[in-house]
């Protein structure tokens, strides 16, 4: 193996480093417009706040173990041109397991955030339902 080998997870690592921010930045931007919001108390945003929580912490997560693979490639890539080809190898496997456990951190978030709009769509979908059963429909007497 050598330098070459772990220097082709740094464009990889930029990559999703910069995707786990955009993630964080829209995510603290919900959570501002919720909070400035009126409805901030309503039940359909307490019922959103433990999965707010949860893609907090699991972002915070992600960027930790990739910026740790993208550390722990770097000393690879020290230790291969050291010629310490064992270090080398051991330090790129620990990196590609801790890139992996960030991927697996992102699809858990993934798969809260789909929970999250699936608890806004029933809602909505219980509006509608709602609306539809009035004797005036959507829309309101004059």
């Amino acid at each position: 193996m050598d330098v070459s080998t772990p220097a082709l997870l740094f464009p990889a690592i930029s990559l999703l480093l910069l995707a786990y921010t955009n993630r964080f930045l829209v995510l603290a931007q919900v959570i501002r417009q919720l909070h400035a919001s009126p409805q901030h108390d309503s039940p359909l945003v307490r019922r959103q706040l433990p999965g707010l929580r949860r893609r907090i912490a699991l972002i915070q997560y992600m960027q930790s173990f990739g910026v740790l693979s993208f550390l722990i490639c770097a000393l690879a890539m020290f230790a291969i041109y050291l010629e310490a080809q064992t270090a080398g190898k051991v330090l790129f496997g620990i990196s590609i397991v801790s890139l992996a456990l960030s991927l697996l951190l992102s699809l858990v978030e993934v798969l809260i955030s789909t929970n999250a709009l699936s608890i806004v769509v029933a809602d909505m979908e219980q509006g509608h339902d709602a609306a539809a059963a009035s004797p005036f429909g959507a829309t309101r007497p004059d």
